[in-house]
């Protein structure tokens, strides 16, 4: 079982930072490709960013490419997501979420979740 904790939401004004955090329990977090999703009020699950067990391979989805970074350290079992220049539309609860295997862009593949952090950004 692996339970997973987010921080760093907040609200945010448009052109602004935001680094978003997830830790991971257990002994294996290594094994395991992590991803960020969000949803927003109204529409449905999306596949943000997602990062290989070892660090190597990122994946994004285009509308954050360029503005976002995901990255992790397995020795502090984390997983972080750095928001740049954040728009209002990427105002929404963002979620990490663990796969012991490649990422993949489907949320329905992942075996744990988080509870969420909500990030609202003003205009």
């Amino acid at each position: 079982q692996v339970q997973l904790v987010e921080s760093g939401g907040g609200l945010v004004q448009a052109g602004s930072s935001l680094r978003l955090s997830c830790v991971a329990s257990g002994r294996t977090f290594y094994m395991y490709s992590m991803s960020w999703f969000r949803q927003a009020p109204g529409k449905e699950r999306e596949f943000v960013a997602g990062i290989s067990g070892g660090g190597i391979h990122t994946w994004y989805a285009d509308s954050v490419k360029g503005r976002f970074t995901i990255s992790r350290d397995n020795a502090k079992n984390s997983v972080y997501l750095l928001m740049n220049s954040l728009k209002p539309d990427d105002t929404a609860v963002y979620t990490c979420a663990a796969r012991k295997s490649t990422v993949v862009v489907s949320g329905l593949h992942y075996d744990y979740w988080g509870q969420g952090t909500q990030v609202t950004v003003s205009s």
